[in-house]
């Protein structure tokens, strides 16, 4: 009798369905996240998430929609639990989607555990700085925008801009530079379409990554709700790695803006009060719970970083996704237009980029002893060369020195040889660096200003003919 009345007690009328939405009696005890399944009156049975908890009414979120609840005789039976992903070993190299089922025709997962996807708050005292050199193969990343373990950086770009290849080149060639540490990758596709979501998976395939990636695939055609669940599982699965497996575990989550999206419209469905632009007063805690997780824990061997991708509704890096993103991370990596138009991939903004961790990641027992002052070198040649553009658009190409002429040239070779990079060549840290040093042999040595004479003589290549003194300028 007992039983009964607590299934009957868990077990109630839907009053309200609108659109993907459910009002239901509420109950004592009820709680927020908790996982409901939905019975319709057909039989079937979908899976809900409470995400409204009032005095007398509970709003719960369906999985796949709302349209075919008959209100008469469906019903609602609360479970009890949060969403928990299914968690062992054999989730490296398998695809799944925004709820977490298999999507690759592989059988279900076997658990050790499973895991609340909103995971659990770790220890402020337990938490390690970031550190240690993560190599992306991409020069203008590695030389002048270092990812380190335990960061989040993430990149900022816009409509039409090849931010999917680059997470792409990522996916297929970060590792760990000089270690012999397990490492993996998680993939979080959030309302992307079919092409992008397809392009990702093959590249992956095509170039054996797949067997140490666990990606996590939400289309645009995909429930809204499964837009919020997606990078939280994704990050489940990265802690499972890094905590349990002592991997270090990149996380590359595209596109954040539709998750923002989401929010929006659930907050809208819900009638709340709107904030910037529409979005939710609450966005800024709701995207530092998905940033947060990442970070070093003293006594663990693995790590969580993170790479979150954002398209900026017009281009505009003050939008409030973009905003609160910046003042979360550690950085950003800012994608240009005008590179774009030149042809120039990954067009990387390199002035409006940074990594605020670069100096824990890099130098001597992490990348090269000079790595310092290249990358500020590096800076210093192509601002004066782009600052020369300018100015000879005003007063002609023949007022310039030879002096500015040489740091033009300086500057043309930045963009093709040093930012410029095919899609498929993976380049060392190494050979970034030496990438630099044979356009800084273009100038006058006296010019070397930032870098230190003994690295000047050890790295420098001889080249006397195209360099030009202070006196010809």
């Amino acid at each position: 009798m007992d039983s009964l009345q607590l299934f009957t007690r868990q077990t109630k009328a839907i009053s309200t369905a609108r659109r993907s939405l459910l009002v239901i009696e509420s109950i004592p005890g009820i709680r927020y996240n908790e996982i409901v399944d939905v019975q319709l009156g057909t039989g079937e049975t979908r899976i809900g998430q409470v995400i409204e908890v009032g005095k007398e009414t509970t709003v719960v979120q369906v999985f796949g929609g709302v349209s075919e609840v008959d209100l008469l005789n469906s019903r609602v039976r609360y479970k009890g639990e949060t969403l928990k992903l299914p968690v062992s070993g054999d989730i490296m190299g398998r695809l799944f989607d925004g709820s977490g089922n298999p999507i690759d025709g592989g059988p279900p997962i076997v658990a050790d555990t499973y895991l609340d996807i909103n995971g659990v708050p770790a220890n402020p005292a337990s938490r390690m700085p970031p550190a240690e050199f993560i190599e992306t193969g991409i020069s203008a990343i590695d030389g002048l925008n270092v990812l380190v373990r335990g960061q989040k950086l993430p990149i900022f770009s816009g409509s039409g801009l090849p931010h999917n290849k680059i997470a792409a080149q990522i996916l297929r060639q970060a590792s760990l530079k000089g270690k012999s540490e397990e490492f993996a990758i998680v993939f979080g596709a959030i309302g992307v379409s079919y092409d992008d979501a397809g392009y990702c998976i093959s590249n992956l395939e095509e170039t054996g990554a797949l067997s140490r990636t666990v990606a996590f695939i939400n289309t645009a055609s995909s429930p809204v709700i499964e837009r919020l669940s997606t990078p939280r599982l994704a990050l489940t699965a990265a802690e499972y790695l890094a905590w349990e497996h002592d991997m270090h575990v990149l996380v590359i989550l595209t596109d954040i803006t539709n998750y923002c999206d989401a929010l929006r419209e659930l907050a809208a469905m819900r009638g709340e009060i709107p904030s910037r632009r529409g979005y939710p007063g609450y966005m800024y805690t709701d995207l530092a719970s998905l940033y947060e997780r990442a970070g070093r824990i003293s006594g663990k061997e693995g790590s969580v970083t993170i790479i979150p991708i954002l398209t900026m509704p017009d281009d505009d890096i003050t939008h409030p996704i973009a905003d609160l993103t910046g003042y979360i991370t550690e950085g950003q990596i800012v994608l240009s237009r005008a590179l774009e138009r030149k042809r120039i991939y990954p067009p990387i903004d390199v002035f409006l980029s940074l990594s605020r961790m670069m100096k824990e990641g890099i130098g001597e027992g992490n990348t090269r002893e000079d790595h310092n002052n290249v990358f500020m070198q590096s800076y210093a040649v192509y601002a004066e060369g782009n600052y020369l553009r300018e100015i000879s658009t005003v007063i002609g190409s023949e007022a310039l020195s030879d002096r500015d002429r040489v740091y033009l040239s300086a500057s043309d070779r930045f963009e093709e040889e040093f930012i410029s990079q095919a899609e498929n060549n993976r380049r060392t840290v190494e050979e970034t660096l030496e990438l630099a040093w044979n356009i800084f042999s273009m100038l006058p040595r006296e010019d070397l200003k930032l870098i230190q004479e003994e690295y000047i003589k050890k790295y420098l290549p001889e080249a006397p003919e195209n360099r030009v003194t202070t006196e010809t300028g």
